[in-house]
């Protein structure tokens, strides 16, 4: 299989599109080829015994999608409710999730000289879903692998839960 390279010099650097959010203070961007859309927050069905982080489901033009709380997941900002509330849908691994955030900010390209990658802090803290760090008008960004993170143990657990696996 042959792989195409990019122009000789003079050729614009690959640059990676995503669509920035924050959570309490901290910014945060997934690509943008995973989102589906952008909503505000509706009511839920809740699911019985489910972890606190995971709203419940809504059915999505025909589509059970679970939601789940970004800001509860890793406990930054305050989780409230309000027609304010916004929720990003995105199709990862398969499967259609809406995830709760605080506000959608914008949609920004990187070139890869412009991603650190994300800092090592040992077993005790997991950021096995962090790609990487960008800056963007001097504001740090925390690039998530959100199929890493769907597809993380707990994420997992709410996967059997809405679906009685």
């Amino acid at each position: 299989m042959a792989s195409e390279q990019p122009g000789a010099e003079g050729a614009k650097p690959i640059r990676s599109e995503f669509l920035t959010f924050t959570l309490g203070s901290e910014n945060y961007g997934i690509e943008i080829l995973k989102v589906q859309e952008i909503r505000g927050y509706d009511a839920v069905t809740r699911i019985a015994n489910a972890p606190d982080f995971l709203k419940g489901v809504i059915n999505l033009r025909g589509v059970i999608v679970p939601i789940f709380d970004l800001r509860i997941k890793f406990q930054v900002g305050r989780a409230a409710y309000d027609a304010f509330t916004i929720v990003i849908i995105i199709n990862v691994l398969g499967r259609v999730v809406g995830m709760v955030v605080d506000s959608v900010s914008d949609v920004v390209a990187l070139c890869a000289a412009e991603i650190k990658p994300p800092p090592e802090f040992g077993a005790t803290l997991d950021t096995a879903y962090i790609t990487g760090l960008g800056t963007v008008n001097d504001e740090m960004l925390i690039l998530m692998d959100i199929e890493r993170l769907m597809g993380s143990q707990d994420m997992e657990l709410v996967d059997a839960g809405v679906h009685g696996n």
